[in-house]
């Protein structure tokens, strides 16, 4: 249960009395709140002791008469106005007019209740006015969340470009001074470092791009009939130049027929990356077998791997953003923790299901389910 305060401003008693009994038991609930909200009643005669309540402990509502002893009202609104309060303010009074109305609304009243006004016209009013509060703490909610979200993203990717920057520019320094001596042949393996360090930024950019054409939502689709075998023999020829670096052998097992609705650019980034991947955490001499095969309305994709394998708590993490598993195995492989995190998106997608086995030691099995003609279990 949520307490909104709720601060009357009025100078007649009665009306401030009635108004605490009227909302004393209230409640306020809709199936798309968490909780329900109750209300604590706070009086104030006076437009001065108001905006005293107001600075010492400020309300979530309040309910303002306009014509008030001293201060009136609509000077209590322009008073909240200026101060940048977030507070919703409602008028009460008999003394309504046009005018008055035009100046409270554009001083930031959200409604008026005109007196004398009954319980069920407070009650629905206060109802109104708790959504638009419970909406507005929502907004907030999500757009700091946001602004975390952002933050976070923007961190880590600075991190992750400019570790290799720094390499970078540390090794063309050291071969602009000749500190290792003169012949081009010394200094070999700090050009391979600079290639492998650009090549990592390469391929964290073009993660990143995919990363955003999935979460925008803004990127138009082409989903045709898409046969998953010819995508996976491409997606196994572009990987086979780093599979014979590895001397990793891959092959690629299917039966019937394996064509499904689909985007085809997205099934090769899903592809790349789980062949990318079986690759790149496996063994010298180790193996990775793609199996395709229809099963009960869904189409079932397998990649097993004969690597270096994962622990439970390691599974967990790895379809999150920016994460890359860190060991004394993994410490000198490159990546920028995307790749099975727009795997996982692009599958959502789909209603599909992505599900990881995996031994220590031993290897890892990534089985997709991509429905066909009905929902994946």
């Amino acid at each position: 249960m949520s307490t909104l305060k709720i601060l009357v401003v009025d100078d007649e008693p009665g009306i401030r009395s009635g108004i605490s009994r009227i909302l004393r038991n209230f409640r306020v609930d809709y199936p798309f709140m968490d909780e329900a909200f109750e209300f604590e009643v706070i009086e104030a005669p006076t437009g001065e002791a108001g905006i005293e309540i107001i600075d010492s402990n400020q309300p979530d509502i309040l309910l303002l008469d306009n014509k008030l002893p001293g201060i009136q009202g609509i000077e209590v609104l322009e008073y909240i106005k200026k101060k940048q309060k977030s507070i919703i303010v409602v008028m009460i009074t008999s003394y309504a007019s046009l005018e008055l109305a035009v100046k409270a609304t554009s001083d930031g009243a959200y409604d008026f209740i005109p007196k004398p006004f009954t319980p069920q016209e407070l009650k629905s009013s206060i109802e109104n006015i708790t959504k638009r509060v419970f909406l507005k703490k929502m907004t907030n909610t999500l757009q700091d969340t946001g602004k975390q979200i952002r933050f976070t993203f923007l961190s880590v990717l600075s991190h992750e470009l400019k570790a290799p920057l720094n390499a970078i520019e540390g090794y063309l320094k050291m071969i602009k001074d000749r500190q290792n001596g003169t012949k081009l042949e010394d200094y070999d393996v700090m050009i391979d470092r600079s290639l492998d360090r650009i090549k990592g930024m390469r391929h964290l950019i073009l993660d990143l791009l995919d990363l955003t054409r999935v979460e925008s939502g803004k990127a138009k689709r082409n989903i045709t009939e898409v046969d998953l075998v010819l995508v996976a023999r491409t997606a196994m020829d572009t990987m086979r130049p780093y599979a014979i670096q590895r001397d990793v052998t891959l092959k690629l097992h299917h039966e019937g027929a394996v064509s499904i609705q689909a985007d085809a650019e997205e099934m090769e980034i899903i592809f790349n990356n789980l062949i990318s991947n079986a690759i790149k955490y496996n063994r010298d001499g180790g193996r990775v077998d793609f199996t395709i095969t229809p099963h009960e309305g869904c189409m079932q994709i397998e990649v097993v791997d004969t690597g270096i394998g994962m622990t439970p708590v390691e599974i967990e993490k790895i379809f999150d953003d920016f994460v890359r598993i860190k060991n004394d195995k993994t410490k000198n492989i490159t990546g920028s923790g995307l790749g099975l995190s727009i795997v996982k998106k692009l599958i959502d997608n789909y209603s599909g299901k992505i599900e990881v086995s995996s031994i220590p030691d031993q290897g890892s099995t990534f089985n997709v389910r991509l429905p066909i003609d009905k929902p994946c279990l």
